[in-house]
């Protein structure tokens, strides 16, 4: 062990102490024990009264009708937005399983607005199926259902029940079935038990809740997610406290939003009949005139069989003038699809399958399932909702496109139909011969295959219309349906206990580990490592307060003391024979147990044979008095008396044969001034030839000077400092101390180390300082210091 004043060339890095610093915290083990098992017990309860949320979800599938055509060539540039309303119609779809409005047919369906309450002991239970009673409303006002009111009712007997409002206020006594008058409606209770057997008097809540905030929460609560990126599988979920009413609501969503979608093509259907069957009615009178004009002109020129005067020419003709009267009719449908179009508002659909070919029926399609979608959302939102205004635009985007088409397709009818009739005048050239009245019959026959095939075609798409009327198809089909997962997805036990105990555990850990963070107290040797004066070693806590060391004495209190003792004599090497070697004992502040080591260290040289004077020259604050029966007179009396002599007032400790002591005497008022006394230099060159050490307790360096003036006469000095006890900031007095040399032969000793909360921690034994320096006054522990074990 170096004990000498050398300064360490470097500073070593300063090793972490895991193992002290875990022991600090087991030191507090039955707070972890008891914070643990309070929030255990907390998340027991939330557990028990919590309501459980359940997943409750099924799986569609959206048809789609598209196949092929220029609507699925549009797609790809409807994702670069060039052509708007060209996607898949799956989002869409998605949107319209999401309108308020769906929700609120749901709700009034299902009349989700009414909720059963039964009181509990801690908090009252939704009920849902199996309601023993049951409220209905009749004869409402306008307006009833926006509003929102609860019930108690208390079941007196199997026959009638006590109705009050949720402020316990009583509204009356009333039998099962009798009309009870409320704000806007009649109430109506009935009760679903059958005979006294099943009754139970038990205290119900019903609450009728505005329909408009409810179907917007079960609009909110509806969650709708494709299965993946390239396909139109739809799953739709909910979370719901109750299963059943979950599984119900998302079937009856489906349901309603098939049933919405089978009427919109009915009604599409039932447009397409009505338009179809007013041209058959006026294509039909048209082909009676054409037959009656061929009647009328074979009874006037009297011709009952036109011959063909050449077969070849009259031939090709004949299949030119079948062309035209395709071209012909095809032009008539696109005439009637042009004037349609320009008569019919934004709203209106368009009559599907009666555009012979080309891409047209497909715009068709896709144009009367934008006019249903806009009708959707009439009920949900003004003009000028953003989803108004896209479709909007879509409409008219497409309605612009179907013209385009159908301008196209007459423009290319009618040149070939020019081709057609400039063929057919040339072969008619050739066959000028012919006679006129064979000329006209054929244009009569053909005015009236044209009228007689436009007929044919309109009622072949009547009669597909008839049929698809007949077999309607849901939008959607049900791959799964609405299943409720067996296992809650919230609180999710095992999350809920594990943070529990985990806040449990960190909220003592927190509260140490900011204790720990404020106290700024040395606490082990550790925190004198960096200080450049020798370590003399460190006493531990002495398990009794006055007890003296003695030749029984066997704690580690006393052996502590012992090796002190021993490094001590290194220390004092240097000093002559026959000269008593002076240890002089101070501390930086009050309560550091200075006065305890120079006791005790005095009492451990003297069991060793040596001749030891304990001198008590802390003369402001004497506690010499704690630890050892002495007189009331000393140093001070000594000091302050010209003719005194010093050996009127040593004595001999009894129970030991060498150990003598030299009491503080009375408290002076002038204790700086009796110490520079040049007495005091003359006492101490008279006592150091009559003992082998002299061990000085003195007052505390940082509050007064005593110490200082008196520190030439040292030959060793005992730095005590208490551990737990002293800031760590005021380590830096001793170290100025050392390297200014005020305080000769210096070593520091830490004292009251204890390991009960942990290593390098502990508390003292109730040392007699204060902060104040002077006379101390008792005080009783306070509730910290119980808490902590702090004597």
């Amino acid at each position: 062990m170096n004990l000498k004043n050398t300064e360490p060339e470097f500073a070593e890095p300063k090793k972490v102490n895991y193992k002290a610093i875990i022991g600090q915290y087991l030191y507090y083990w039955k707070w972890f024990l008891v914070s643990g098992s309070f929030f255990l017990l907390i998340a027991f309860v939330y557990l028990r009264y919590v309501s459980p949320m359940y997943n409750i979800s099924a799986t569609i599938l959206i048809k789609d009708d598209k196949k092929g055509g220029i609507a699925s060539e549009l797609t790809a540039f409807g994702e670069l937005g060039i052509v708007k309303g060209a996607k898949s119609n799956i989002n869409n779809e998605m949107q319209l399983l999401r309108t308020r409005s769906l929700a609120k047919k749901t709700v009034e369906q299902l009349k989700l607005n009414i909720s059963y309450f039964q009181e509990g002991r801690v908090n009252p239970v939704e009920i849902y199926n199996d309601v023993p009673i049951r409220a209905s409303f009749y004869n409402t006002e306008e307006g009833f259902y926006n509003q929102s009111m609860s019930f108690v009712i208390s079941l007196l007997s199997p026959n009638q029940f006590e109705l009050s409002d949720m402020n316990e206020k009583l509204l009356g006594v009333y039998k099962f079935g009798q009309p009870v008058k409320v704000s806007k409606g009649t109430m109506v209770i009935t009760n679903n038990f059958f005979g006294n057997n099943n009754f139970k008097k038990n205290i119900y809540i019903v609450n009728l809740r505005d329909i408009e905030s409810v179907a917007s929460a079960y609009k909110g609560k509806l969650l709708i997610a494709p299965v993946g990126e390239e396909t139109s599988i739809l799953t739709v979920s909910v979370i719901d406290p109750i299963k059943q009413r979950g599984v119900d609501y998302i079937t009856a969503v489906i349901k309603n939003y098939n049933q919405d979608a089978i009427d919109d093509k009915n009604e599409l259907g039932n447009k397409t009949e009505k338009f179809i069957s007013e041209r058959l009615d006026s294509i039909k009178k048209d082909l009676n005139g054409v037959e009656y004009d061929l009647e009328k002109f074979k009874r006037t020129n009297k011709i009952t069989d036109l011959a063909i005067n050449s077969e070849a020419y009259v031939g090709i003709s004949n299949t030119y003038a079948g062309n035209a009267a395709d071209n012909q009719t095809k032009i008539g449908v696109v005439n009637l699809m042009l004037n349609y179009l320009k008569t019919a508002s934004s709203d209106d659909v368009i009559p599907v399958n009666i555009v012979p070919e080309g891409d047209a029926t497909s715009l068709v399609e896709e144009y009367n399932k934008l006019i249903f979608t806009k009708s959707k959302y009439k009920e949900d939102g003004t003009a000028i909702h953003p989803i108004r205004i896209s479709l909007d635009q879509q409409i008219e985007g497409m309605r612009q496109s179907i013209i385009a088409s159908l301008n196209n397709m007459k423009r290319s009818l009618e040149l070939s139909q020019k081709d057609i009739q400039r063929q057919e005048n040339i072969f008619q050239g050739k066959i000028g011969m012919v006679p006129k009245q064979e000329r006209d019959v054929r244009g009569i026959n053909r005015q009236q295959n044209i009228k007689e095939a436009l007929y044919l075609y309109l009622l072949q798409k009547k009669e597909e219309n008839s049929i698809n009327l007949a077999v309607t198809a849901p939008n959607s089909k049900i791959i799964d349906e609405a299943y409720a997962n067996p296992g809650p997805i919230s609180p999710k036990k095992n999350v809920i206990y594990l943070g529990a105990f985990i806040f449990g555990l960190l909220l003592p850990f927190g509260v140490i580990y900011t204790i720990n963070l404020l106290d700024s107290k040395i606490h082990g040797a550790d925190d004198l490592a960096d200080l450049s004066l020798p370590y003399l070693g460190d006493v531990p806590r002495s398990e009794t307060n006055s007890e003296l060391v003695n030749t029984h004495s066997r704690s580690a209190t006393a052996e502590a003391l012992r090796i002190i003792r021993t490094n001590l004599e290194f220390m004092l090497s240097g000093v002559p024979e026959g000269i008593a070697k002076t240890i002089f004992v101070t501390s930086t502040v009050p309560k550091e147990g200075k006065t305890f080591i120079s006791a005790n260290l005095a009492a451990t040289v003297a069991l060793g044979g040596k001749r030891v004077l304990l001198m008590a020259m802390d003369i402001r604050n004497p506690k010499l008095d704690e630890y050892i029966n002495i007189p009331s007179k000393g140093l001070t009396n000594y000091l302050s008396s010209p003719n005194a002599s010093i050996e009127d007032y040593i004595i001999k400790h009894e129970g030991f044969e060498n150990f003598y002591i030299l009491p503080p005497g009375l408290i002076p008022p002038n204790p700086a001034e009796l110490l520079m006394n040049k007495k005091v230099d003359d006492l101490f060159t008279k006592l150091k030839k009559e003992y082998d050490y002299i061990v000085v307790d003195t007052a505390p360096v940082s509050l007064v000077t005593d110490t200082i003036i008196i520190a030439k006469n040292a030959d060793c000095f005992v730095y005590v400092t208490r551990d737990n006890h002293l800031e760590k900031k005021m380590l830096s007095i001793p170290e100025t101390l050392y390297r200014e040399g005020k305080l000769p032969n210096m070593a520091i000793l830490l004292n009251d180390t204890g390991t009960d909360k942990g290593y390098g921690y502990g508390y003292g034994y109730g040392y007699g300082y204060g902060y104040g320096y002077g006379p101390d006054i008792k005080k009783p522990k306070t509730w910290k210091e119980k808490l902590f074990n702090k004597k």
